[in-house]
């Protein structure tokens, strides 16, 4: 069975991403690994350190444990117990190496974390687990705002630089899509000097439609020298229920900005799902429900 890892620090912030994970599991009909990580010992408290290890270590995977029931008993509706919900602590001195550990081991289709809102995140702070996890997950990662709801997905936006690895990573994109039958917007904003972008735009067109059979694919190009503000207004515009990119690296100054920060800083932008595919991962994974 197709695995969702749901990654969780117990905060208010990580609720919705609990909610939005068990509701794309039931709709795709996966499995939903619900894990946390922790450092060992120190979260225990000095009073136990005396015991003996084996039984401290025990200790902490049972505490944890009954923290994550308690965490989704609290957040989810009755009845959310089942064999295809699993609870997994998971000890790592470092958080991000914990979540990659677990996803290997699941050899998870997705990773799902919350982002925090716009009050505390700055924009331009690249640091936070979310964020580390977007260049380094072995599968894309979808993360959450702290207020998303869970809503069924009908519009679909994927910021484009006219690549080949987009048109991959949106044929994959189109094994979500198609189950809740949502529209794809594929969606580029340049600045006025790229002089060719409408030349590119009809050369990317045929590529898809010759590679992605998927009906409901709109295109949108548009000019702005403030990249990231527009994309902000068009999501607003059209009510998307998600946001996709493309994570890699580019020697080009300006693919590596649109591809690298402005990835990141849709992270902090906390309105919409941010799903974020990595180079050579949409390759790997797929995201095709059982029916």
């Amino acid at each position: 069975m197709k695995t969702i890892l749901y990654a969780t620090d117990y905060s208010d912030n990580s609720v919705a991403a609990l909610k939005y994970s068990k509701f794309l599991a039931e709709r795709l009909n996966y499995r939903l690994v619900v894990c946390h990580v922790f450092k060992y010992p120190t979260i225990l408290g000095s009073t136990v350190l005396s015991e003996p290890f084996p039984k401290l270590e025990k200790n902490a995977f049972k505490t944890h444990r009954t923290k994550l029931e308690d965490f989704c008993k609290e957040h989810l509706e009755p009845g959310w117990k089942g064999p295809n919900v699993q609870l997994q602590p998971v000890e790592n001195k470092s958080v991000m190496n914990g979540i990659l550990s677990t996803a290997e081991e699941w050899h998870a289709q997705m990773v799902v974390a919350g982002m925090k809102g716009e009050n505390v995140l700055k924009e331009i702070i690249i640091g936070s687990t979310t964020k580390n996890l977007i260049e380094k997950a072995p599968c894309p990662i979808l993360a959450i705002p702290e207020d998303a709801g869970q809503v069924p997905l009908k519009t679909i936006v994927y910021a484009t630089a006219f690549e080949e690895e987009d048109v991959y990573a949106i044929r994959k994109l189109t094994e979500l899509a198609q189950v809740f039958k949502a529209e794809i917007q594929v969606v580029h904003i340049v600045t006025e000097d790229e002089y060719e972008g409408e030349t590119q735009m009809e050369w990317f067109k045929d590529m898809l439609q010759e590679k992605v059979n998927y009906e409901e694919i709109e295109f949108k190009y548009m000019f702005s020298d403030n990249i990231l503000h527009s994309l902000r207004l068009y999501l607003d515009d059209v009510e998307a229920d998600m946001v996709v990119m493309l994570e890699r690296e580019h020697k080009g100054i300006f693919k590596k900005w649109f591809h690298g920060d402005l990835v990141k800083k849709m992270e902090s932008y906390s309105k919409v799902p941010l799903l974020s595919f990595r180079e050579g991962n949409h390759q790997l994974f797929y995201f095709s429900a059982v029916l």
